[in-house]
């Protein structure tokens, strides 16, 4: 008669290694469950007790957790894009969203940009860097200040 807590406890091992290979945060529950079907092992149970313990308290787990561990997972990655919001820059090639041309340089690097309001920006306008939209800044005109 093969002894299952040890069976379970071969299960835990492995699942935990997978995990902990992959970090993608898919056998964790299952590891988790096969020490409850151990438990159950453990008290006696039989196997068909022992693998219906382990199916319930895996969906159980992954219902239970999963939202969070996801909602833990997506954080954004910095990349410090976002210091360069709301600083100004020097348009290189004339903005227009219509014809999708436009380039502007900010801290020596060249970067396609859009207009934020739809309006044509004429090349050497500073313009001021509103947000990032994957590789293109979206900008907004800098007007001249008369005092």
């Amino acid at each position: 008669m093969p002894d299952y807590v040890t069976i379970w406890g071969i299960l835990f091992v492995a699942l935990v290694a997978a995990e902990l290979m992959t970090t993608a945060l898919v056998s964790i529950w299952g590891a988790a469950a096969s020490l409850v079907a151990m438990l159950a092992a453990f008290l006696g149970a039989p196997l068909w007790a022992q693998i219906v313990v382990f199916l319930a308290a895996t969906a159980l787990l992954l219902a239970a957790t999963r939202p969070l561990a996801l909602k833990l997972r997506s954080k954004a990655i910095s990349t410090n894009a976002e210091l360069d919001i709301g600083r100004t820059a020097i348009v290189t090639e004339d903005i227009d969203n219509t014809a999708s041309t436009g380039r502007v340089k900010l801290n020596g690097v060249f970067w396609a940009a859009v207009s934020e309001t739809g309006e044509n920006i004429k090349k050497g306008s500073a313009v001021k860097v509103r947000r990032i939209d994957g590789s293109k800044l979206i900008v907004s005109k800098i007007e001249p200040t008369t005092d």
